[in-house]
């Protein structure tokens, strides 16, 4: 079994909260909860696009007319999956500078994946 107060991968100490000493598996709880955080408002983000402004609030921006299409009509089928590959890219930037901040990176020092 595995000590629980053991260094990430990577050769790098968990970080200590800013100076104050973080219990056994603090890091970890620490890491966990703004993983969960950065998911829920991507997630939070990603509804309000798809189903406001791809259900809820059509009939409104269907009176927007962009290039002869109606705004609530492009939002229901384009809108929604350019808003996703954005979160995607986004979540997966902020994963990468979250995971150097606490030393599990998967990246090699010189930038490249393992």
């Amino acid at each position: 079994m595995a000590d629980t107060n053991e260094s990430p991968p990577g050769g790098a100490p968990p970080p200590d909260g800013g100076g104050v000493a973080l219990p056994e598996n603090g890091w970890r709880k620490e890491y966990w909860k703004k993983n969960l955080r950065l998911m829920v408002v991507l997630l939070v983000v990603w509804f309000a696009v798809s189903f406001g402004a791809g259900i809820l609030f059509v009939e409104q921006l269907n009176e927007i007319v962009i290039a002869g299409f109606p705004l609530g009509f492009w939002f229901a089928q384009q809108g929604s999956i350019y808003t996703f590959i954005l979160l995607i890219l986004i979540y997966a930037l902020r994963m990468d500078k979250l995971d150097d901040e606490y030393g599990v990176s998967e990246r090699n020092d010189d930038g490249s994946r393992s």
